[in-house]
C-alpha cells in the first residue's frame, strides 16, 4: 500500500472498526498525522485553534486505523487500551503494531494483503 493509499483509505474509513489494517496503512497514516502536526505547530506554535481542529478530526480514523492494526493480527480491538499502561503498555503496543498480518482468514475477516 503506497502512502497516499494508506491515508486515503483510513479517512474513507473514518469510523470503520471493523476489518483489518495492513502495517503500511497503519504507519504511513501515522506518519501523515506526525508530519501534519508538526508543520502546523512550525507554521503556527503549539496550542492555537488549527492544530486542535485538525487533532479532533483524525482522532476518530486514527483510533479506526489501530483497531483494525490489532485485529490484523488477530487481537481485540480493545487491546488498544492496553497502551495506556504506564511504561509496558506502550512498549507492548508498539511491537503489535510491528508484527506480520496473521496468515489466512481470522475472525475480523480476510488477510489484506489478499
Amino acid at each position: 500500500m503506497s502512502f497516499m493509499e494508506a491515508v486515503t483509505t483510513c479517512f474513507a474509513k473514518y469510523a470503520d472498526f471493523s476489518g483489518r489494517a495492513r502495517r503500511s496503512e497503519y504507519w504511513y497514516f501515522t506518519l501523515f498525522n506526525f508530519a501534519v502536526s508538526f508543520v502546523l505547530s512550525l507554521i503556527l506554535g503549539e496550542g492555537n485553534f488549527i492544530s486542535s481542529i485538525y487533532a479532533l478530526a483524525t482522532l476518530v480514523p486514527g483510533l479506526a486505523v489501530c483497531w483494525r492494526r490489532l485485529h490484523d493480527i488477530g487481537k481485540a480491538g480493545g487491546w488498544y487500551f492496553i497502551a495506556f499502561v504506564p511504561v509496558v503498555g506502550w512498549i507492548l503496543a508498539i511491537i503489535w503494531y510491528c508484527r506480520d498480518s496473521e496468515p489466512g482468514t481470522n475472525a475480523y475477516g480476510p488477510n489484506p494483503k489478499g
